[in-house]
């Protein structure tokens, strides 16, 4: 299964740059770029959210007690009708 990606408007600087690392590696243009993503896409699959990885450090169970909205001082947005008027 073979596919195509056509890159419109690339810099030319970038697009020596992606010649010259593909030439040094011995691939493929084409072949260094499923490389590089395959690479990007590795690194982020596993990265946590920002919300999952505060709770690991500062979560209840490392004896955090996190306030009730009302208390700290923060109002929630309402986009409900009812508050219109």
């Amino acid at each position: 299964m073979s596919t195509s990606i056509t890159v419109r408007d690339i810099d030319p600087a970038d697009k020596s740059w992606l010649r010259r690392e593909a030439r040094q590696t011995g691939v493929s243009m084409e072949e260094l770029v499923r490389r590089l993503i395959h690479e990007e896409r590795a690194k982020t699959e596993n990265r946590p959210k920002p919300s999952e990885a505060f709770a690991r450090y500062f979560g209840e169970q490392h004896g955090i007690e996190h306030l009730p909205l009302a208390r700290s001082g923060y109002k929630p947005l309402s986009f409900s009708s009812k508050d219109e008027g």
